[in-house]
């Protein structure tokens, strides 16, 4: 009898950078916990699977024309739009950090955005721009279909010291690009960290969103 295979969840991650005034490039990472389903004790970016109330969360601005073409290649407008909160709510869940504006939600706050609400902020993913796209190979007990999105320190709100983090990751840090290549990283994060290293070196917004489909385990582009 052979297992039944793994389904395939969208999901979102945010990959934060920032410059130190000598201009060294680091990035925001955190640790899975040991006892975690899903690649455990490996240093990651936050992120997580789109839920499915996320696409009727109020959005007030989205990602840049280029990055909204790219990400509709092979998703739907209400996917593409779930994947932009789910940027948002991952963020904040895992660090506490905020990527909204001041506004009011209409109807009913869903339970998992009460406390963003209760700061007067509605979710925004203008500040996020489409970096790469990685889907889980098979034989994991886990599999995402994942869009990394890209965003600078610079359009974050939040407590720098983590205090408002559940906990989820931890040894949450700005690390370098050279400190985090030296982490137990999974090998596709490894990957998305030599494309960051290249848009911060090069931010060309012409240059192609990267891909790796774990379905055939291949590398191609989104132009």
């Amino acid at each position: 009898m052979t297992d039944a295979p793994v389904k395939l969840r969208d999901a979102a991650t945010i990959v934060l950078s920032r410059r130190d005034s000598d201009g060294t490039p680091r990035v925001l990472m955190g640790q899975r916990g040991k006892g975690a389903v899903f690649m455990p004790n490996k240093f990651v970016f936050p992120g997580g699977a789109v839920d499915a109330g996320d696409a009727n969360v109020p959005l007030d601005g989205e990602v840049d024309s280029r990055s909204r073409d790219r990400l509709h290649r092979h998703a739907d407008a209400t996917l593409v739009r779930a994947l932009q909160v789910a940027a948002v709510r991952e963020l904040w869940e895992e660090t506490g950090m905020m990527l909204g504006v001041p506004g009011r939600w209409s109807g009913t706050v869903p339970a998992d955005w009460a406390a963003f609400a209760d700061m007067g902020k509605v979710p925004s993913a203008a500040g996020l721009s489409f970096l790469y796209r990685a889907v889980t190979p098979h034989g994991q007990k886990r599999r995402f279909d994942a869009r990394f999105f890209w965003a600078d320190e610079a359009a974050l709100q939040g407590n720098e010291d983590f205090r408002d983090a559940p906990g989820e990751l931890s040894a949450l840090s700005w690390v370098s690009l050279t400190e985090a290549r030296a982490l137990d990283l999974p090998m596709i994060t490894h990957r998305v960290l030599l494309e960051l290293e290249a848009r911060m070196t090069d931010p060309d917004p012409a240059r192609k969103v990267p891909f790796f489909d774990g379905e055939v385990r291949a590398f191609s582009e989104i132009d």
